[in-house]
């Protein structure tokens, strides 16, 4: 088997070492040897590791190579790696990719393409790194009906509010000195937008969300939002209730066969029962929490991120890709028969914690209920907060907690926003979702 690899940053440089390493074994487990036949790089200086005479800065010229069995994709972004691609599948040549924003962004394009040319496209590295994830949805569970995948796919922004909340046993940090901790591991880029943001989670939803629900679902279709204003009094709220704040990906199928079924995709931080598997996960680990109808809850847990765990996702692919050229077929499909709509965030049900700073006297309390009436939302529990609220001297205030009961996100965004309208509201403070995700919420007082 003939490989070409295009890129070698850190998981090219560990796909290169595993291959070396593990060349006897890997040619055992597949039927016949691999041979290496070219690596695109940018800068062949930078790379003097590998011999010269597999370097080239001509990805296109290598990737057209006939005598090419698989292509190896490490480079990420957009453009020009969709044209590469696309013309290796079309001609009939495996892909391997770790590409999420490409995959997320057009993946039916290269789907197409590899039906088309009876070609392999595997990808289990775009999502949660060394864990074994989009193989299950795709196979193990094919005969089964998911109904909701909701879990922690970026290490980056899991460290950080880890770091916040003191998981590791020492006091809690803010925002920003959890981010320079983050930085300085390694866990966070030099610009830590695509992680701090939710756009890196965003992508990775509309994946699963694709294989899950075998429904063409892209990144602009992911609802998201991410960790930038969560702050230290966040992590406190949560702690006093029972619950951890995590950036969550969630992938649900809602409605029903009667009134007919969505997928719903969304990416922001929640509040989630401290009693949760997923609570409890911290660090730069990255977990997935899958529940269907005959299997019941599922979870996958690991290294999410880093050369050597997504070159271990990369090389698995890599062998099934050849094992099925060499037993002369191809692997599983994607399918996307069932063709759902995605439903808006708007249409969402979720639930909401809020903080308001309002003004101390009789009365007020009563107005704010019959905001939440009027929008249709119903309020699941409300205490003051001694800890008082801001305002004026000549205007004492008080901060009052309320959490939801389940409600559209649309209804609870417009009675936060008419909230913020009333004179007696001196202040929305801040605003979290709430996640059950599946179990009760005791410490809610809300089943």
């Amino acid at each position: 088997m003939r490989l070409a690899m295009l890129g070698c940053g850190t998981v090219g440089r560990e796909v290169l070492r595993l291959l070396s390493e593990h060349a006897d074994e890997l040619a055992a487990r597949i039927g016949a040897p691999l041979k290496l036949v070219g690596v695109a790089v940018r800068r062949p200086h930078r790379h003097p590791e590998i011999p010269a005479e597999l370097l080239t800065t001509d990805a296109a010229g290598l990737v057209n190579r006939p005598d090419v069995d698989v292509v190896i994709e490490v480079v990420g972004g957009i453009d020009p790696v969709r044209g590469l691609l696309l013309d290796a599948l079309k001609a009939g040549r495996g892909v391997v990719t770790a590409n999420k924003a490409l995959l997320a962004e057009d993946g039916a394009s290269l789907a197409e393409a590899a039906e088309a040319a009876g070609a392999d496209l595997y990808y289990e590295a775009a999502v949660a790194g060394a864990i074994p994830l989009l193989r299950p949805l795709r196979e193990s569970l094919a005969g089964d009906k998911i109904v909701r995948i909701a879990g922690i796919v970026n290490g980056t922004t899991n460290y950080i509010l880890s770091a916040m909340a003191g998981a590791s046993g020492g006091a809690g940090t803010g925002y920003r000195e959890a981010l320079e901790q983050a930085t300085l591991l390694g866990y966070a880029e030099s610009d830590p937008s695509a992680d701090v943001d939710g756009f890196d989670a965003q992508a990775k939803a509309a994946i699963l969300a694709s294989l899950a629900f075998h429904t063409r679902v892209v990144a602009s279709d992911v609802y998201c939002e991410g960790i930038t204003e969560v702050t230290s009094a966040d992590i406190a709220a949560a702690e006093g209730l029972g619950c951890v704040v995590k950036l969550l990906a969630i992938c649900e199928r809602v409605g029903s066969a009667e009134v007919g079924e969505s997928v719903s995709a969304r990416v922001y931080p929640a509040m989630i029962p401290a009693g949760h598997p997923l609570a409890s996960v911290d660090g730069a680990y990255n977990a997935v929490f899958v529940e269907a109808e005959s299997a019941g809850q599922l979870m996958f847990y690991g290294q999410g991120a880093g050369g050597a765990p997504t070159a271990s996702a990369v090389l698995g692919d890599l062998v099934a890709i050849c094992r099925n050229r060499v037993a002369g077929g191809r692997g599983p499909r994607d399918h996307v028969h069932a063709n759902l709509p995605v439903q808006p965030m708007g249409a969402t049900p979720t639930r909401y914690h809020i903080s308001l700073d309002v003004d101390d006297r009789a009365g007020v309390l009563a107005t704010i209920a019959g905001v939440f009436a009027r929008h249709g939302v119903s309020i699941a529990t409300v205490r003051q907060d001694m800890s008082g609220g801001a305002g004026p001297a000549d205007r004492p205030g008080a901060r009052l907690v309320i959490v939801t009961h389940t409600a559209p996100d649309a209804a609870l965004a417009a009675t936060v926003a008419a909230l913020a309208e009333l004179d007696e509201v001196l202040g929305v403070d801040r605003v979290l979702r709430v996640e059950n995700l599946g179990r009760p919420v005791s410490a809610l007082g809300v089943a």
